[in-house]
C-alpha cells in the first residue's frame, strides 16, 4: 500500500509554533518601534496619520523631557536606587543561598520554608503596612532627633526593593548551587582554603551565569517598579516610572506627545541595552540549572 501524502502532525505543530512566535514578535516589535519613531517627531506630525514616518529627527523632545519634565533627575534617582538595591541584594542573597544550599544546620529547613513562603507574597499587598511603619518611625525620630529618615530616602527605597526580592533571588541561586558537585569544595579544603574563600573564589565564579540571570531579572523589576517608589517617595525625589506617570498626565493635557514618547524611550532604553548585552549569559544561566529545584 502506498502511504498517503500530506502534511504530518509534527509539521503542522512546527508551523503553528513559528506562526505564534512570529505574531508575538510582531506584537512586541511594532509598538516599541512606533514609540521610538514617535519620540523624534514634532508635535504637529501627530495630528495627521500616526503611522507616517517622521520628517526628521527632532531631539528637542528629549531635551525638554530631561530638563523641563525633570526626567534627567528622575533617571539618576532610578540608577542610584537600582544600583544600591542590586548591591544590597547580592551581598545578602549570595551567602544566604550558598549556605542554605550546601550546608545543613539547626533551623535550615525552617529558614528555607520561610523564603519559599515569601515567593507567594505579593509586594503590593504589604506596601501600606510598610508605609505606616515608616510614618510611625519618622514621627519617633522627629520627636527625639528632629529629623525624619525613612520616608523620601532613596537608600530606604533600595533597601525595601532588595528585601522584597530576597525570596525569589535566594530560591534561584540555591537551585544552582545545589547542582554543583561537592568535589570542588573538598579539593579547596584540602588545599587549605576556608569556607569564605571557597565561596568567593571558587563557588561564586562557577555561579556567574546564574548571578547574571538574577541581576537582569531584578534590574528589570527595580527599574520599572512603581507602587513602592510612589508610596515611599512623597516629595521631589522620584524614580523614572513615577516621573513618567506625572509626565503622561501633564503632556496629555498639554497635547505635547513628542515629549511624552521621549520619556517612554528614556525608561525603556536602559532595559533594552542591558538585555542585548547579557542575552547569551542569560540563556546560559537559565539552562545550567539556575531554575532547577
Amino acid at each position: 500500500m502506498q502511504r498517503k501524502k500530506g502534511i504530518s502532525t509534527r509539521t503542522l505543530y512546527k508551523i503553528f509554533i513559528y506562526v505564534a512566535l512570529l505574531a508575538l514578535a510582531i506584537s512586541i516589535i511594532v509598538p516599541v518601534g512606533w514609540v521610538f519613531l514617535a519620540s523624534i517627531k514634532e508635535n504637529s506630525e501627530f495630528y495627521g496619520n500616526p503611522w507616517t514616518m517622521p520628517k526628521g529627527i527632532y531631539f528637542q523632545n528629549f531635551l525638554d523631557a530631561f530638563e523641563k519634565a525633570k526626567m534627567g533627575e528622575y533617571f539618576m534617582n532610578s540608577i542610584l536606587v537600582t544600583a544600591l538595591a542590586l548591591i544590597i541584594l547580592l551581598v545578602v542573597a549570595l551567602p544566604a543561598a550558598y549556605v542554605l544550599a550546601r550546608y545543613r544546620f539547626f533551623g535550615s529547613k525552617f529558614i528555607n520554608i520561610l523564603f519559599m513562603g515569601g515567593l507567594f507574597i505579593n509586594v503590593n499587598y504589604i506596601v501600606v503596612p510598610i508605609f505606616l511603619m515608616f510614618v510611625d518611625a519618622d514621627k519617633f525620630l522627629k520627636a527625639f532627633a528632629g529629623q525624619p529618615f525613612f520616608l523620601n530616602n532613596l537608600f530606604i527605597v533600595a533597601l525595601v526593593y532588595a528585601s522584597t526580592a530576597l525570596p525569589f533571588t535566594i530560591y534561584l541561586l540555591s537551585g544552582f548551587f545545589v547542582t554543583i558537585p561537592r568535589d570542588y569544595e573538598e579539593a579547596a579544603y584540602m588545599d587549605g582554603s576556608g569556607y569564605f574563600r571557597t565561596m568567593v573564589q571558587i563557588m561564586m565564579p562557577m555561579a556567574l551565569p546564574s548571578i547574571i540571570t538574577v541581576i537582569l531579572f531584578n534590574f528589570l523589576s527595580f527599574w520599572n517598579e512603581y507602587i513602592i517608589s510612589m508610596t515611599l517617595l512623597t516629595k521631589d525625589a522620584k524614580t523614572l516610572p513615577v516621573g513618567l506617570m506625572q509626565l503622561m498626565q501633564a503632556q496629555k493635557a498639554a497635547a505635547n506627545y513628542g515629549q511624552l514618547y521621549a520619556g517612554l524611550v528614556i525608561v525603556m532604553l536602559p532595559t533594552l541595552i542591558l538585555y542585548i548585552m547579557v542575552q547569551k549569559k542569560l540563556t546560559q544561566g537559565m539552562s545550567l540549572g539556575g531554575l532547577k529545584g
